[in-house]
């Protein structure tokens, strides 16, 4: 995988927290390999959807490319950074594309990692995210809102949390923390 700097120089430290972000999710699966990535770009901070990081509107912290974007994540070196230091809250944008990653290798981001998550446990997953993005709608979860975006951003949403703040996470939702454990081969 090729890591490159567009408005921005790619240092040591943006190696390791880019791997540490592709390694986290994957860890306990010998042998994994983001096969639809080939090119990371990191820009400098935020971008918009015309990929410009400078200007007006600029409000994306990270993707993952389709279409003629296929095979390519875009980072926001600012973000990337953020997701490691103390004061990230749970949040880890470079995690949370990965996860993405993940949840397109069987074909769609759509929420449902068919590859990591057995058979028996699909319904009851897509049951869990529902009843939980009701409670978020509601106001009456930690989850961050842009969860509610689709099943996807839900997916990767949650697994930054159980990523990040495990404790918190198992204590606050332990439903999803059983099914994410499950589905990730491991407690974080």
């Amino acid at each position: 995988m090729h890591i490159e700097g567009v408005g921005t120089e790619v240092n040591e430290l943006d190696r390791v927290l880019i791997a540490s972000s592709a390694v986290i999710p994957i860890f306990n699966f010998r042998g994994w390999r983001y096969k639809n990535l080939s090119n990371i770009v990191l820009y400098p901070d935020t971008f918009n959807s015309d990929f410009q990081f400078v200007g007006a509107r600029r409000n994306t912290l990270g993707m993952v490319g389709e279409g003629f974007m296929n095979g390519q994540m875009i980072l926001s070196k600012s973000a990337l950074h953020h997701g490691f230091s103390e004061n990230s809250n749970g949040s880890n944008t470079a995690i949370h594309e990965f996860v993405h990653l993940i949840d397109k290798r069987d074909g769609s981001v759509d929420g449902i990692p068919e590859l990591l998550l057995a058979r028996p446990y699909v319904i009851p997953w897509i049951k869990m995210m529902h009843a939980e993005m009701h409670r978020i709608k509601a106001g009456r979860s930690d989850i961050d809102p842009y969860a509610l975006t689709n099943e996807a951003e839900f997916l990767a949403v949650v697994s930054e949390y159980f990523f990040e703040k495990p404790t918190k996470f198992r204590d606050h939702h332990p439903e999803l923390f059983d099914l994410l454990t499950k589905m990730f081969g491991k407690k974080p």
